[in-house]
C-alpha cells in the first residue's frame, strides 16, 4: 500500500515534468531506504537519512505526501548509536511538523481533506522512533543479560569444580600426612613396643575410614567446618608429627559467620599441614587475634624458612583464593628460623540463632 499511495499523489498533477520528479522521488527514496538498512554503520547511513529527510520534505511540500515520514520515523527508531538517534529523531521531527505547518499555512485542499491521517502520521513520528529504539536496546540488553547469565553459569561451574579439588587437596592431603607419619611410627614401634604399634595401626585405620566419610560428605554437601573441630585434628597431626603446638587465644570465644568460619578451617588445615610437610619444625604456634574489624590468625613455625622448600604448590594458592572469597588475605613471612602465615578475615558475626519453642 505505501509503494502505491504516493504514485496517486504524484498522478494527481497536470504538469508531465512533475510527475516526472515525484516519481524519480520515489523510486530514490527507497534506494535510499534499502541502502540505510544495508549500510548499518558508518557515515553511508548517515548520508543516506539525510537524503530521505530531503526528500520526505520535498514530497509533503510539493505533493502533500507525508507518510515517508513514517517510514523515516520507523529507520531512525533503529539507529543504535545513542547520538545519532537524537540528531535525526529531532531533525525529522521538526522537518516533519515545519513542513505540515506550511501546508497547512498554504491552505492546501489536498491536506485539508487528509487532516485526520496528517495527524496520526504526526502521532507516529513522535511517537515510532522511541518505541523503536526502546525496543531494541531492550532486546539487546536481553541478549546480553542472557549472555552474562550463561558465563556466570560457566564460571560458577568452574568455580565448583575448583573448590572441590581445593576441598579434596586439603582433606585428604592433611589426613594422608597423618597416615604416612602414623605409618613410619608404627614401624619404627613394632620390634620395639608391639603394644603401641597396634594403637598406631588403629589410628591409621581410624583416620582412613575419618579420611572417606569427609570424602563422601564433601561429594553430597558442603560442609561446614568449626575452627574447634579443626584445631583438634591439628592436635592429632602435630602429636604424630612429633611437633610440639603452642596455642594462642580461645577459638571458642569467635564469633564468626559459617561461611567465614569454614574458609577459616580450610586454611588453618593447609597452613599446618605444609608445617608437617616441608617445615623440618619442632614447634608450631598458632594465634588467634580478634579486633573489632578483623580476625587475625598467626601460625608459625621454627622449621627451615620458605627458601629451602620446595616451591609453592596448589596449597598456597587455593588458600589465596579461598580468602579472597571472603575479603580476607594471606601474607608469608619467611626466614632463617622459620615461617610465619599470616591469615586475616573480616570479623562478620554470625547471625543469632532463634530459639526452639516447645509446645
Amino acid at each position: 500500500m505505501f509503494y502505491i499511495l504516493p504514485f496517486y499523489f504524484i498522478l494527481r498533477s497536470s504538469s508531465g515534468y512533475e510527475i516526472a520528479l515525484g516519481v524519480a522521488l520515489i523510486l530514490l527514496f527507497f534506494v535510499c531506504y534499502v541502502l540505510s538498512f544495508v549500510s548499518k554503520k558508518g557515515w553511508l547511513v548517515f548520508f543516506w537519512t539525510s537524503v530521505q529527510i530531503l526528500i520526505s520534505i520535498v514530497m509533503t511540500v510539493w505533493f502533500s505526501y507525508v507518510y515517508f515520514s513514517l517510514f523515516l520515523a520507523f529507520f531512525i527508531g533503529n539507529l543504535q548509536n545513542r547520538v545519532a538517534f537524537i540528531t535525526f529523531y529531532t531533525i525529522h521531527l521538526i522537518s516533519t511538523i515545519a513542513t505540515v505547518n506550511v501546508g497547512f499555512a498554504t491552505r492546501n485542499p489536498l491536506f485539508l481533506t487528509q487532516l485526520p491521517f496528517v495527524l496520526v502520521c504526526l502521532i507516529g513520528v513522535v511517537l515510532l522512533p522511541v518505541s523503536t529504539y526502546n525496543k531494541n536496546r531492550q532486546d539487546k540488553l536481553e541478549g546480553q543479560l542472557q549472555n552474562a547469565n550463561k558465563r556466570i553459569s560457566e564460571l560458577v561451574k568452574l568455580e565448583e569444580r575448583q573448590r572441590i579439588a581445593r576441598d579434596l587437596h586439603d582433606t585428604l592431603g592433611q589426613k594422608l600426612s597423618l597416615i604416612g607419619l602414623k605409618t613410619d611410627l608404627a614401624g619404627k614401634l613394632i620390634d620395639i613396643d608391639e603394644k603401641q604399634a597396634r594403637a598406631e595401626l588403629d589410628d591409621i585405620r581410624q583416620t582412613a575410614r575419618t579420611a572417606l566419610k569427609e570424602v563422601r560428605e564433601m561429594v553430597t554437601t558442603m560442609r561446614g567446618d568449626r575452627v574447634e573441630d579443626e584445631l583438634y585434628r591439628v592436635r592429632q597431626i602435630l602429636k604424630a608429627a612429633e611437633i610440639e603446638l603452642r596455642l594462642e587465644g580461645n577459638p571458642a570465644e569467635l564469633e564468626l559467620s559459617l561461611m567465614i568460619e569454614n574458609v577459616l578451617s580450610m586454611c588453618l588445615k593447609e597452613a599446618v599441614t605444609n608445617v608437617v610437610r616441608h617445615s623440618k619444625a619442632s614447634v608450631c604456634e598458632i594465634a588467634f587475634e580478634p579486633s573489632r574489624t578483623e580476625l587475625t590468625v598467626r601460625v608459625r613455625d621454627d622449621g627451615i624458612g620458605m627458601a629451602k622448600r620446595a616451591a609453592p604448590g596448589n596449597g598456597l594458592r587455593g588458600m589465596r583464593e579461598r580468602l579472597e572469597f571472603v575479603n580476607g588475605s594471606l601474607d608469608l613471612v619467611s626466614g632463617a628460623h622459620g615461617t610465619t602465615v599470616v591469615i586475616r578475615v573480616p570479623n562478620v558475626p554470625r547471625p543469632p540463632q532463634k530459639e526452639e519453642t516447645h509446645a
